[in-house]
C-alpha cells in the first residue's frame, strides 16, 4: 500500500472539534434496551448530552495524534535520524505542545467554557479581531484537512486494490478497482459522503464510530508490540518504487532484538526519500515527525459535549500527550533494535510486512485516516456554526445558523461538505498538507499568545484552577510553534500569517463590537498604571513641557469646531472634556451622569479627537470646575490649562443636527432610525439654548473661574467665535494666492497686554507661553502650512525700532521659532489710554522691549503669581478699547484662520469683574476665531 503513497500525504493535522450544540435532547431513554452499554462507557448523562474524560477529550485526541503516522512514519524518522537524533526531535517536539496543551488547561480551567475549543478560548480572550482571523483559518484548515485524509486513504486503497499499469506487477485476485484520476475522484467523494452521512445525523453517532475505530487501533497496535517480541528473524522484499537500481538489492533484513542492528541505527544517515526523490535533512524529517504530535486541541474543540470542561481538557490532554509520548519513544526503540537500516529507509510499510497477519497493519492505517478525515469533517462544520452564531461577519453567514430540532447544525456540515468536494478536485495535496499544517500552528500559537496575555494583564479575575503554567511557557509555545511553521515552510507561514493580519483587519473595520471583553484593554492598563507610576512630577523640566488641556463644554451640540482645534493644540498631550451638570446626589437613586458617558465617548470616535471626558455633579458650575481642576489626571499626566468658551450673548448652533455616526453598539439615550442600520443619528445630548433661555452662570461667576484657576497655577484660555471655524478647509490643503506664490493659513500673535499698555514687561511669562501655543499649533500635520505673524507695537518715531525688531527676532531665532515679525504703529491708539489718565504720552513705550528680557522673566518667576491680580479695569475706555480692535482688525489682511491675544488676569477687587469681561468682550469682538490666554507657567527655554 505504501508504495505510491507520497510522505505528506499521511501528515497528521488536528482537527476534532466540538460535535454537536450542548442544547440537544436526550434519547438515551428511548434506547435504554439496546444502549445500555454505550451508556455505561460515556459519562452519565442528565438532561442533555454530555461526554466525559475518556470519551470526550482522550479518545479524539488519541486518534489526532496517532492516526497514520504511527504505522507508516516512525521506521521513517529512526531510519533517517538515527535513534539519538530520533529522541532529541521528539523531546522539542512534545517541549513545544506540552507548553500549548499548558496553556490550553489553564484557559479551559479558568470559567465556562462553551462550543467552539480553540475559537471560543481565542475570541473570548483576544477579542473578536484576533478571535475570528484565527477562527477562519482554522476552518479552512480543517476542511483541506479533511480533503487530505480522504485523497490519501484513496491512494492507500488504489495501492493495494488498484488495476495497475501496464507493465507493473499484478497481484491475482486483489486489484480490481479501475485507476485514473475521475476513477480516484470518484471513491474519494463516495468516502467523504460516509464521513458527511455519520456528521449529519450528529455527535453520538461520531462518538460510536470513533469508539469502534479506536478499539481497533488499540488491537493493531498490540499486536506491532507483540510481534517484535514473537516474530523471528525474516527477510522483507523492498517495494518496486523504492529507488533501487538494478544492481541494489531488492531485499532488506528484519533481524529481531539484535546489539549490532540497534548500535547501526543508533547515528543519522539522512538520504534520499524514495517516495518524494527528496534529499532529507533534519529539519524536513523533524517537520514531518512533528505532524505526528499535533492535534492536541481535539479535546478542547469538544468543549461544548463535555459534562465538565474545567475538569476533563486539563486531565484528558495531559493523559494523550503522555501516552502518545511513551507510545512513540517505546517504538521507535523497538524499530531499532530490530530493523536494519536499509528496512526502516526504503518501505515505510515494513510493519504491516513482519506482522502476524499483515492485512491487520493495512486494517489500521485505513480506519485511523477515515476517522481524521471524520475528525476535521465535523470539527469544520462546528467551527463554521461557532463563527456565525458570534455574528462577526454580519449576515453572510446566518444561513449556517440552522440546526435540527435536535441541535445538530445540519447547514454548516452541509457547507463543509461541499467545500471539502471542492479541494479534492484538487487531487494531490503535497503543498496544502504544510499549508494545513501551518494553519494549525498559528492557531497553536494564538492560544499560547492568549494565554500570555491573559497572565500578563493580572486581571484579578483570571484565576485558572490549573496553575502549572507561566508566561515563560506561554513565550516557550508561541517561539516553538513560529519556529515550527518557518521549519516546515517559510514562504507559506509568510503567506499565513499576511492572511491572518487581513482577516484581522477586516473584522475590525467591519465587524460589529462585541461585548466579550477585549484583552487589550487589559494590558494597556496595565502598562498605563505602571508608567504613570514611573511619571514623577519631581522631575518634570521646562523643556520638555506640553499642552495638557481641559475643555469645559457646556453642550457638545455647539462646540463642536471648538473641540476639534482644540484636538490640534493638544501636541502630544492630554486633553480632557470636562463637563459640570448641576445637581447633588442627595435624593438621586444613582449617578446621572454613569448613563452620559457613551454619548460623549461615542461623539470623541465621531468628531476622531483624541480626548478623555470626565463629567461631574455639581450644585453650582464654578464648584464643578473646580472639582474637575483638582480631580482631573493622575500623577504627572494632569491638566496645565484651562480652556473655556467665551461669555458673549451669541445664540449658539447646533453643530449636530442632521449629522450622521456609525454606530459603535453603545446605547443612547435617544436615537433616530436611519434607513441604514450600520449608522445612527449622532448621540442625544439637550437641545442648544435658545434666544430666552438663562446661562448656567452669570458673568462674576465666569470671570471667578478664570480666577480660581490662576490661583490654582493653571493657564487659561478663553475661545471666541470658534463656530465660524471650519477645519475641513484648512484639511484639504485649500490655500491662498498672495504675490503669486502659495501660503498657508496665518496664525497672528499679539504679545502686548493691549488692556495694560502701560506695563513695563513687554515680553513676559505669557507673552512666551503664546508664542509656545502659537508654535506648538503650527507643528501639527493640519497647520504644517500656517505662518506664524507676530505683531510688534511701538511708536511711529521711535529711534530704536529697528533694534527692536532686531532683539525680537534675535530671541525668537534662540525659541526656534519660526515666525513673520511685523511694526505696528498705535501712537493714537495709546493716546487715548493716556490721555484718560490725565498724562501725556512720554517716552517710548518700546524703550525696555528685550533690552533686559530675560532679567525680567526671572524676576517674574520669583514674585507669587498667585496673588498679582492688577486693579486696573476701571483705567480702561470704552474709546480706547475700541481702537485697539479696530487696529487688530486693520493688521489682519489676510484674514488669519485664529488670532492669539493677551488676556489679562482678572482684578483683585470682585466687584470689578463685569467690568473686566466687558473690557475682554470688547477687545476680541468680530475677530474671528480667537484665543485670549493667560499663561502663569514658564514653557519655553534656550538650553539644550
Amino acid at each position: 500500500m505504501s508504495e505510491k503513497t507520497p510522505l505528506l500525504h499521511y501528515r497528521l493535522t488536528s482537527g476534532s472539534t466540538s460535535p454537536e450544540p450542548k442544547n440537544v435532547p436526550d434519547r438515551s431513554k428511548a434506547k435504554a434496551g439496546k444502549g445500555r452499554l454505550w451508556h455505561g462507557l460515556w459519562a452519565k448523562e442528565t438532561g442533555d448530552r454530555k461526554l466525559g474524560v475518556v470519551f470526550g477529550v482522550v479518545i479524539p485526541t488519541l486518534l489526532s495524534m496517532f492516526s497514520v503516522v504511527v504505522f507508516l512514519r516512525i521506521g521513517f524518522v529512526v531510519g533517517q535520524a538515527g535513534v539519538y537524533q530520533s529522541i532529541v526531535m521528539f523531546l522539542v517536539a512534545y517541549l513545544i505542545i506540552t507548553m500549548t496543551v499548558l496553556s490550553v488547561c489553564a484557559i479551559s480551567t479558568n470559567g465556562a467554557l462553551d462550543a467552539g475549543g480553540a475559537y471560543y478560548m481565542i475570541s473570548r480572550a483576544l477579542g473578536p479581531e484576533f478571535g475570528g482571523s484565527i477562527g477562519i483559518m482554522f476552518f479552512f484548515a480543517n476542511v483541506c484537512g479533511s480533503a487530505l485524509y480522504v485523497l490519501g486513504l484513496v491512494e492507500a486503497i488504489m495501492s493495494t486494490f488498484g488495476i495497475p499499469e501496464e507493465g507493473s506487477a499484478v497481484v491475482a485476485g486483489l486489484q480490481v478497482l479501475p485507476s485514473g484520476y475521475w476513477w480516484s475522484l470518484l471513491y474519494g467523494t463516495a468516502l467523504l459522503f460516509i464521513c458527511f452521512i455519520v456528521c449529519l445525523v450528529g455527535a453520538h453517532i461520531y462518538a460510536k464510530a470513533t469508539f469502534v475505530i479506536v478499539i481497533i487501533f488499540v488491537v493493531v497496535l498490540t499486536t506491532i508490540f507483540i510481534n517484535f517480541i514473537i516474530v523471528g528473524p525474516i527477510v522483507v522484499m523492498l517495494p518496486g518504487n523504492s529507488g533501487l537500481n538494478g544492481t541494489s538489492t531488492r531485499t532488506a533484513n528484519y533481524t529481531g532484538f539484535r546489539r549490532h542492528t540497534f548500535e547501526g541505527n543508533l547515528l543519522p544517515n539522512y538520504t534520499v526519500d524514495y517516495t518524494t526523490g527528496a534529499m532529507m535533512s533534519f529539519a524536513k524529517v523533524f517537520a514531518v515527525m512533528f505532524n505526528g504530535c499535533t492535534g492536541i486541541m481535539a479535546g478542547s474543540n469538544m468543549s461544548g459535549d463535555l459534562k465538565n470542561p474545567s475538569y476533563a481538557i486539563p486531565r484528558g490532554t495531559l493523559a494523550a500527550v503522555l501516552t502518545t509520548f511513551i507510545t512513540y519513544n517505546v517504538l521507535s526503540l523497538l524499530v531499532a533494535g530490530s530493523c536494519e537500516r536499509n528496512l526502516l529507509q526504503k518501505d515505510y510499510n515494513f510493519l504491516g510486512d513482519i506482522n502476524i497477519w499483515p492485512p491487520l497493519v493495512t486494517i489500521g492505517i485505513y480506519s485511523s485516516t477515515i476517522s481524521a478525515a471524520m475528525s476535521n469533517l465535523i470539527g469544520a462544520s462546528r467551527i463554521l456554526y461557532a463563527l456565525s452564531k458570534d455574528n462577526l461577519f454580519g449576515g453572510f453567514l446566518a444561513l449556517v445558523r440552522k440546526t435540527s430540532l435536535s441541535g445538530n447544525p445540519w447547514f454548516s456540515v452541509l457547507v463543509s461538505w461541499l467545500l471539502v468536494q471542492v479541494v479534492l478536485f484538487a487531487g494531490q495535496l503535497n503543498t496544502i498538507a504544510s499549508i494545513v499544517t501551518i494553519f494549525f500552528l498559528l492557531v497553536y500559537a494564538a492560544v499560547n499568545l492568549a494565554c500570555l496575555a491573559l497572565e500578563l494583564a493580572s486581571a484579578p479575575n483570571f484565576r485558572p484552577s490549573f496553575r502549572c503554567f507561566t508566561w515563560h511557557t506561554c513565550t516557550l509555545g508561541i517561539l516553538g510553534s513560529l519556529v515550527m511553521m518557518f521549519l516546515i515552510n517559510a514562504i507559506y507561514a509568510f503567506g499565513s500569517i499576511a492572511f491572518m493580519l487581513l482577516l484581522l483587519m477586516l473584522i475590525h473595520y467591519l465587524g460589529p463590537i462585541s461585548n466579550w471583553g477585549y484583552i487589550s484593554q487589559a494590558l494597556i492598563f496595565h502598562q498605563v498604571r505602571k508608567y504613570l507610576l514611573m511619571l514623577d512630577v519631581r522631575k518634570d523640566h521646562v523643556k520638555f513641557w506640553r499642552p495638557q488641556l481641559l475643555l469645559m463644554v457646556a453642550n457638545p451640540r455647539s462646540c463642536t469646531g471648538l473641540m476639534t482645534f482644540i484636538n490640534d493644540l493638544k501636541k502630544s498631550g492630554l486633553y480632557v472634556l470636562g463637563h459640570v451638570k448641576l445637581g447633588l446626589l442627595d435624593g438621586l437613586p444613582s449617578d446621572p451622569l454613569q448613563s452620559r458617558y457613551d454619548s460623549w465617548l461615542s461623539l470623541v470616535d465621531h468628531l476622531n479627537i483624541k480626548a478623555f471626558v470626565n463629567l461631574t455633579l455639581a450644585n453650582s458650575v464654578r464648584h464643578g470646575v473646580q472639582n474637575l481642576l483638582f480631580i482631573t489626571g493622575f500623577g504627572g499626566m494632569r491638566p496645565n490649562t484651562l480652556v473655556l468658551g467665551f461669555y458673549d450673548d451669541c445664540i449658539p448652533e447646533d453643530d449636530l443636527q442632521g449629522k450622521m455616526l456609525l454606530s459603535t453598539g453603545t446605547g443612547f439615550d435617544a436615537v433616530t432610525p436611519s434607513i441604514d442600520r450600520g449608522e445612527q443619528r449622532s448621540p442625544f445630548f439637550p437641545d442648544v439654548r435658545g434666544a430666552y433661555d438663562l446661562k448656567d452662570l452669570g458673568e462674576e461667576e465666569y470671570v471667578s473661574l478664570i480666577a480660581d484657576a490662576v490661583k490654582m497655577g493653571k493657564n487659561v484660555t478663553l475661545a471666541r467665535n470658534f463656530n465660524q471655524f471650519n477645519r475641513e478647509v484648512l484639511v484639504s490643503g485649500k490655500k491662498i494666492h498672495s504675490h503669486r506664490r502659495m501660503t498657508g493659513p496665518f496664525v497672528d500673535v499679539w504679545p502686548l497686554n493691549l488692556l495694560r499698555p502701560d506695563s513695563r514687561a513687554y515680553v513676559d511669562i505669557c507673552s512666551l507661553f503664546l508664542l509656545q501655543l502659537a508654535c506648538v499649533l503650527q507643528e501639527t500635520r493640519a497647520w504644517k502650512h500656517a505662518r506664524l505673524r507676530l505683531f510688534l507695537c511701538v511708536e511711529a518715531g521711535c529711534s530704536l525700532k529697528k533694534e527692536e525688531e532686531k532683539k525680537l527676532r534675535s530671541m525668537l531665532k534662540e525659541l526656534r521659532i519660526s515666525a513673520q515679525v511685523q511694526m505696528v504703529a498705535w501712537d493714537q491708539v495709546v493716546e487715548l489710554h493716556w490721555q484718560r489718565r490725565g498724562g501725556k504720552v512720554g517716552g517710548n513705550l518700546a524703550e525696555s522691549l528685550l533690552n533686559e528680557e530675560m532679567e525680567r522673566q526671572e524676576e517674574v518667576e520669583k514674585e507669587d503669581v498667585f496673588q498679582i491680580f492688577p486693579n486696573n479695569a476701571a483705567q480702561m475706555t470704552d474709546e480706547y478699547i475700541c481702537a485697539v480692535n479696530n487696529l487688530i482688525r486693520r493688521h489682519g489682511a489676510p484674514k488669519p484662520a485664529v488670532r492669539f491675544l493677551y488676556l489679562p488676569r482678572p482684578p483683585a477687587d470682585t466687584s470689578l469683574y463685569c467690568t473686566y469681561l466687558h473690557q475682554v468682550d470688547m477687545l476680541s469682538r468680530d475677530l474671528g476665531p480667537t484665543l485670549l490666554i493667560q499663561g502663569v507657567t514658564p514653557v519655553v527655554t534656550t538650553d539644550l
